[in-house]
């Protein structure tokens, strides 16, 4: 619970990296798995339609049981992830994920048919139950490690994280699938996780105030809250207030528009070069890891901007200038007559959405408080209804060799994010946090 006094430490700090910074190595690396994890399938996907008898749509099916898996378990992840702690809470659910990627190369070993596509989807879907609760358990332990300011730079460089994992996917596995096959592909990529998984359940604690080696003067340097966990106790009337916050609901809204651009370009960059710009599949997987890479960048970037500009200003002003220059460059990537041009397009159009995961993640920390893994959860909840209007959107119209008007829906989500960042205001008066909710309590009492 908040308000457990720390250990007596030595009060010099010895010239090394702060733990705190080690912490979220991990959780960078957590981040980068789970998105390596969510795309191999797209790019395998390649071959597994022609082996395995699947259609395009097929395709598009098992990205969306994915989805809605990973949306499902967004709001309870963080719950949950806020009475059990964050040290235990990423070990249970990664060890899920590596059991559900290595389900989709080892299915088809033994089923075919539909009952085979029926395995596919369950696994998918338990894939994306397990990582839901990933980025909303993250956003307690920065909440808690990390002084305010620095909420929306570890966000964004989390992000960067996630699209590091992304922009390697598709030219790794394209390598090994057209040199060992898709299955071997999939399986021999997914092994390296267990070493992260084990690295973090022995390093990894809830609190600064709970690690051995972290001293005095980082203790110091992150003030009362070091001491503090992620409010545990959450009620119904806490998460009733929530879901009723103002702040919360508009940036779930807009996390919901400005998602539907994310996944287009996320899912769907390597088919859309394959099948509208007919580069050759090896080459699609390069190219087709620009657009994460800029997205990296433009994670990063955003996250510090937004740290450097404050709580106030810079939490908004970057996306209500990023977002509708997100929307412009769709158009002027499928109205390239030069294919090299649409990939540079994409690419920036990707780095331009991804300026913004700093402002949203801080913003609804700053809202959120010691709530805020069920805040993120919310959020996230909305961010990932957008890849599940997305998805059969983009395999339908892709299916049809219409993938213009995939890009021109994905300009007006743009526009709608960027509009619903001028209502709201991360500095406005917020949940209160478990030790002022004690506070309270005392007075009135």
């Amino acid at each position: 619970m908040r308000g457990e006094s720390a250990a007596p430490r030595s009060v010099r700090s010895p010239p090394r990296l702060r733990v705190r910074w080690t912490i979220f190595l991990y959780l960078f690396g957590f981040g980068f798995v789970a998105y390596f994890q969510q795309r191999g399938i797209t790019v395998a996907s390649y071959q597994m339609m022609p082996q395995l008898h699947l259609t395009q749509e097929q395709i598009g099916w098992l990205l969306w049981w994915m989805l809605l898996g990973y949306t499902a378990l967004q709001f309870p992840g963080g719950v949950i992830g806020q009475r059990v702690g964050a040290r235990r809470m990423l070990v249970i659910i990664s060890l899920v994920a590596f059991m559900a990627t290595l389900g989709v190369p080892l299915l088809p070993l033994l089923l075919t048919g539909s009952a085979l596509v029926a395995a596919l989807l369950a696994a998918q879907l338990l894939l994306g139950a397990s990582q839901g609760p990933i980025f909303p358990v993250s956003t307690g332990v920065f909440e808690t490690w990390f002084p305010s300011r620095q909420w929306p730079l570890v966000q964004g460089l989390q992000s960067m994280g996630l699209q590091l994992g992304a922009a390697l996917t598709p030219p790794l596995i394209a390598s090994l699938m057209l040199s060992f096959g898709w299955q071997r592909a999939l399986a021999w990529s997914a092994l390296p996780v267990l070493a992260l998984i084990g690295g973090w359940a022995w390093y990894g604690r809830n609190t600064p105030a709970e690690h051995p080696s972290v001293t005095a003067a980082e203790l110091a340097e992150l003030g009362p809250q070091a001491a503090e966990r992620v409010d545990e106790a959450i009620s119904w009337r806490r998460l009733w207030a929530l879901m009723r916050n103002r702040d919360v609901l508009a940036l779930s809204v807009s996390y919901i528009c400005m998602n539907y651009v994310f996944y287009l370009l996320a899912n769907w960059s390597f088919l859309y070069l394959v099948q509208e710009r007919h580069f050759t599949v090896l080459e699609s997987g390069w190219l087709a890891s620009t657009p994460p890479l800029a997205a990296a960048i433009g994670s990063g970037i955003g996250g510090w901007l937004a740290s450097v500009l404050g709580e106030r200003f810079g939490l908004r002003i970057i996306p209500l200038i990023s977002l509708p220059a997100a929307g412009l460059l769709q158009f002027a990537a499928v109205g390239a007559a030069n294919p090299y041009l649409a990939v540079v397009a994409l690419a920036l159009c990707f780095g331009a959405v991804e300026l913004n995961e700093g402002p949203y993640w801080g913003a609804i920390m700053h809202v959120g408080r010691s709530d805020s893994m069920a805040a993120g959860g919310l959020m996230n909840t909305g961010g990932n209804l957008g890849g599940l209007i997305c998805t059969p959107i983009v395999a339908y119209l892709s299916g049809h060799q219409a993938w213009t008007p995939c890009f021109i829906i994905g300009t007006g989500f743009a526009a709608v994010a960027a509009a619903l960042w001028l209502v709201i205001d991360p500095s406005r008066a917020a949940i209160p946090s478990a030790s002022a909710r004690v506070n309270m309590a005392a007075a009135s009492g």
